[in-house]
């Protein structure tokens, strides 16, 4: 079973940045893929971001190419998202995830972060 615990969320100035942590224990982080997902309220549960676990594969979601960046520390148990040039619309509650596989698709993912929000302000 594995946990993963989100940080780093929190308001902030449109343009400006931010890094989201998300820590995993329980489980061999090297076996997994990992991903970020966004979500507001009303709406679908949006992919964001993912990366493989062993050749550094990564996808990004069209909104945030560009911008976002994610990246995985092996030693620390830990994945990444960094956040630039932040938009109000990037706004969202952001959820890591854990995968055997590598994917976009939120039902591939077996293990879930509780999320942490991001605000960004005009």
């Amino acid at each position: 079973q594995v946990q993963l615990v989100e940080s780093g969320g929190g308001l902030v100035q449109a343009g400006g940045s931010l890094r989201l942590s998300c820590a995993a224990s329980g489980g061999t982080f090297s076996s997994y893929a990992m991903g970020w997902f966004r979500q507001t309220p009303g709406k679908e549960r949006e992919f964001v971001a993912a990366i493989s676990s062993t050749d550094g594969r990564i996808y990004n979601g069209d909104s945030v190419k560009g911008r976002f960046t994610i990246s995985r520390d092996g030693a620390k148990n830990t994945v990444y998202l960094q956040m630039n040039s932040l938009k109000p619309e990037d706004t969202a509650d952001y959820y890591c995830a854990a995968s055997i596989l590598l994917g976009t698709e939120h039902s591939q993912y077996d293990y879930w972060g509780q999320g942490t929000q991001v605000t960004v302000s005009t």
